[in-house]
């Protein structure tokens, strides 16, 4: 996984309760730096979108810590790109990175996710939507 592969990013402000003892952002905050970076991905990608018509549920999720993400980090923020279409599901990958010193990027997390589309009403999942995968094809350039 590469940074340039990330077309979108939203800066993240970690609060001081995300920090542990240890002094770094403790681990299980990285899940909600990804959902953050979901919501505002699909506000960017999909103008067609409605989180109260439209919806997906997480399938799996999993992440890999690189270096910690502390107090003192310089532009933290969330990257995140759809990098596979299924018939019912796609998925996400995320990247939190950092500036350093000399204003390179630090990567402090990478992580995967897979969404699947889901029926309220039915509850069960869906076909995900030839608009949604035109969308994330727009937005992404061809998945």
């Amino acid at each position: 996984m590469s940074i340039e592969n990330f077309k979108f990013f939203k800066s993240l402000e970690p609060r001081w309760s995300d920090y542990d003892p240890i002094g770094h952002v403790n681990n299980v905050y990285y899940f909600e730096y990804f959902q953050i970076g979901r919501a505002y991905y699909m506000m960017a990608a999909s103008k067609k979108w409605q989180w109260t018509r439209h919806m997906f549920v997480i399938a799996h999720m999993e992440a890999d810590y690189q270096i910690e993400l502390r107090p003192d980090a310089i532009e933290p923020r969330i990257g995140v790109r759809v990098s596979k279409l299924g018939n019912k599901s796609f998925d996400f990958e995320y990247i939190v990175t950092s500036k350093g010193k000399n204003n390179e990027d630090i990567i402090h997390c990478i992580g995967r996710s897979t969404q699947v589309m889901y029926d309220m009403e039915e509850k069960k999942s869906i076909e995900l939507p030839d608009w949604v995968k035109s969308d994330f094809n727009s937005f992404e350039g061809e998945i």
